[in-house]
């Protein structure tokens, strides 16, 4: 299995080459506006790592700070937003349990493909150091926010197949509270070369049976789960 922290901490360069080859159909943003119009927001983001999410928001809402505990993969995200010659975006280091803002400061505080490492890195006490994240979270939203959390529902499955140490994460979202629904994000490369380079590199070698070839797209289907309240 690819040592994702290692991969967080140094290889942002690869980990962009997989993420802006996700959500081909573009249903991520669709989907969140579904849940909350973004006009006239000002959003928090947590765990924004190369600013996949942070980069399709900034051009919709009022403001946008984005956190993340790696340095390495902000700098990614910031060159990215500077390109776009938006200035309505801050980006800074910060634990989801401790976040540098004040109360009632955000209409949306979001995660994508974060919030479960909570879980991965506490497995004796995940349900505690959640509870953190959720108070947090609840401090710095405005009375009548919302709180979107994006996370895997299966790579490289067409239907909703969480992974088996999630499971009990996801359960005690429904149970704290949370809506939940489900789109499809798959990866799309250029050619099966990429497709399996990139996969390989950060799900491992055993992802690379579950890409599909037909005469016009290489895939790596994704299911992902959306959980709001």
């Amino acid at each position: 299995m690819p040592d994702h922290p290692t991969i967080y901490r140094t290889q942002a360069e690869n980990y962009e080459a997989l993420v802006s080859r996700e959500d081909n159909h573009g249903n991520i943003l669709p989907a969140i506006e579904k849940i909350l119009p973004l006009s006239d927001r000002d959003v928090v983001e947590l765990g924004a790592g190369t600013g996949r999410i942070t980069c399709q928001l900034a051009p919709k809402v009022r403001s946008i700070r984005a956190f993340d505990i790696s340095q390495h993969m902000l700098d990614t995200a910031i060159t990215k937003l500077k390109l776009s010659e938006l200035s309505n975006w801050q980006l800074q280091v910060a634990d989801h349990r401790a976040l540098p803002l004040a109360d009632q400061c955000a209409d949306l505080v979001i995660s994508g493909w974060s919030v479960c490492y909570i879980v991965v890195d506490h497995p004796q006490n995940w349900k505690e150091e959640l509870e953190k994240v959720l108070t947090e979270i609840s401090r710095v939203l405005r009375p009548g926010g919302k709180m979107i959390l994006i996370e895997t529902l299966g790579t490289g499955f067409v239907e909703p197949t969480p992974p088996d140490h999630l499971v009990k994460y996801y359960a005690w979202l429904i149970e704290k509270g949370f809506h939940h629904t489900w789109i499809r994000t798959d990866y799309r490369f250029e050619n099966i070369e990429s497709a399996k380079k990139l996969s390989e590199f950060f799900f491992g070698m055993e992802m690379n049976q579950k890409i599909i070839m037909d005469a016009n797209d290489v895939i790596l289907p994704e299911c992902t789960g959306i959980w709001w309240k």
